[in-house]
């Protein structure tokens, strides 16, 4: 149980780590037109 535990948050790391990488090469415009802005990444990233 403890393993599976650990696992869970490596995998929600890596997740969140794509994400952030994923949403910052975005440009200004693109992360507009998805209604995003840039100080704003780090905690979609961590909803996700």
């Amino acid at each position: 149980m403890f393993v599976s535990q650990i696992l869970a948050q490596i995998r929600a790391y890596v997740r969140y780590h794509a994400t952030v990488n994923e949403l910052s090469r975005l440009s200004d415009r693109e992360l507009d037109d998805l209604g995003i802005r840039r100080f704003q990444i780090d905690s979609i990233a961590r909803r996700r």
